[in-house]
């Protein structure tokens, strides 16, 4: 039998070096790529079709929680899960609404993982058990039946637009960053203000920070 495929996508290097040891502990797992960002995992599994993915929920460019979507649009049969260091059930609840089909603190990475991907690969939902007790089952199925983000509304770069604007960016440094010109960094924001009938970027931000784009600051 062919060992179940994994992608790890996490911009954190060590980490996913940590991961892949533990996942090729197991004979029938094995690690067939590495990403540092949800932009490159698309790009990767247009190549190379996995049957899971290890996702970090706080990436560069696409952010693991809207990358869930728009990988299930180029793999429809691919099991994704969450490996975070996030506790928040706010999170949590994104995840699963976005299509998560597991939820993996890091910090049980080490005992639960591998329990989680024989999950997944089953067709079961797997959660962390500290967030899992946490949480009902019915409050579980209402955030899978949740719209969570409106990934099918905005595009790729309008969530990378929206993202750079939530953490203080401004035009011209989100034009640098994505190497684009600042008259196209308006009219994405444009775009974003249109498409989630927001009327400034208070309420952008207020709006990124409700969705999981970005942790509210302390």
């Amino acid at each position: 039998m062919e060992p179940c495929r994994v992608v790890l996508a996490d911009d954190h290097v060590l980490i996913r070096h940590g991961i892949k040891k533990i996942i090729e502990s197991e004979s029938s797992m094995a690690v067939i790529g590495q990403v540092s960002d949800g932009l490159e995992l698309l790009d990767f599994i247009k190549r190379i079709t996995p049957d899971i993915i290890l996702l970090d929920i706080s990436m560069p460019n696409l952010r693991g929680i809207e990358a869930i979507g728009e990988a299930k649009k180029i793999c429809p049969d691919v099991k994704i899960i969450i490996l975070t260091m996030h506790k928040s059930k706010q999170y949590l609840c994104h995840a699963l609404a976005a299509g998560a089909d597991g939820y993996v603190l890091k910090e049980d990475s080490d005992t639960e993982l591998l329990t989680a991907i024989e999950k997944a690969v089953s067709g079961d939902l797997f959660i962390s058990p500290g967030l899992a007790d946490e949480l009902r089952d019915d409050e579980i199925r209402d955030c899978q039946a949740s719209k969570g983000i409106p990934s099918d509304s905005l595009t790729p770069r309008e969530r990378q637009v929206l993202k750079l604007v939530a953490e203080g960016h401004t035009s011209r440094d989100i034009a640098e960053l994505l190497s684009i010109s600042t008259r196209t960094v308006e009219h994405h924001r444009a775009n974003l203000l249109k498409k989630l009938a927001i009327n400034n970027t208070a309420d952008l931000i207020k709006y990124a920070i409700q969705k999981g784009y970005v942790l509210p600051t302390p």
